[in-house]
């Protein structure tokens, strides 16, 4: 006899009311969100995490409100790998590499958790000298050209402030307003060059050394080179107090995703007019000449 509809209705509902009363498995709930969070760390410690920008050390290349992209594996791995600096300071790298002149890493300063970006302007053995602004690599200037002046866009996170970058804002021919760097580029020894910007050579770090790179350390400047707390500057002065030790480099950074301006609000129409549209896709590998 084929069961009528109320049997039917009965046997739905009965069935709902055993999904209903099914008990939520916390444990696997939990355990497979742990497994989540390792798997995002685990990607962040070993191949590539996100990282802000939020001084102006390294203008002209790095602006405040940049995102970039900072690879983990290039000189291996160490304690300051692993992301949020997880692990306490210690000695040593798995497979690790020195930093090649020119790349910009970001380092642990010695006794901190804080993470700086600057570049590599001095590897292990290298005597550096540093006399009214100018770079000087084992006794010997390296080349610098005077280029035209950045017309860089003043906005909320480039103000341009007079303390900063005095007597260089000024109204452009659109109405906007600018703030004139004056650019000197750089090159290397192995061919790698890149812009910084020079203020003028009496400002306080630009007179340091000589300075001889230890074994095992490379020496790191900011672009901005008026403005950048690096290793001419003790920690006391909230800079890296010399040379770095390589298992305190933790990443190379590779590329800008996206930029902001500093205008972002509550409003989801500012999140789009807040990009700064030429800044996404930025390679920050240096260029070779």
């Amino acid at each position: 006899m084929a069961p009528d509809s109320s049997d039917i209705a009965m046997e739905a509902k009965d069935a709902r009311a055993v999904e209903v009363e099914k008990p939520v498995n916390w444990f696997e709930e939990i355990r497979g969100l742990f497994l989540l969070l390792l798997a995002v760390l685990a990607f962040h410690s070993l191949v590539a995490k996100p990282f802000y920008i939020p001084t102006m050390s390294m203008m002209p290349n790095l602006l405040v409100g940049d995102r970039l992209v900072v690879t983990k594996y290039p000189y291996g791995w160490s304690w300051v790998s692993v992301s949020f600096h997880l692990l306490p300071p210690m000695k040593g790298r798995i497979m690790g590499s020195t930093p090649e002149y020119g790349d910009i890493v970001i380092a642990t300063p010695p006794g901190a958790k804080s993470d700086y970006i600057k570049r590599v302007v001095g590897r292990p053995g290298d005597t550096i000298e540093v006399r009214q602004g100018r770079l000087i690599l084992n006794g010997k200037e390296i080349a610098r050209a005077v280029q035209p002046n950045l017309m860089l866009p003043v906005d909320t996170n480039s103000p341009c402030n007079a303390s900063d970058f005095p007597m260089l804002k000024a109204r452009g021919a659109d109405g906007r307003y600018y703030c004139e760097l004056p650019i000197i580029r750089e090159t290397l020894p192995n061919g790698v060059s890149y812009n910084t910007i020079d203020l003028g050579p009496d400002y306080p770090l630009d007179n340091y050394g000589p300075y001889k790179v230890p074994a095992g350390h490379v020496f790191l400047m900011g672009d901005n080179r008026d403005r950048s707390a690096d290793s001419r500057a003790s920690q006391q002065e909230l800079g890296l107090g010399g040379a770095v030790p390589l298992e305190n480099i933790g990443g190379r950074a590779e590329i800008v995703t996206f930029s902001l301006d500093g205008s972002t609000s509550w409003n989801p129409v500012s999140w789009w007019e807040s990009l700064r549209g030429d800044r996404a896709g930025t390679s920050l590998r240096p260029d070779r000449d």
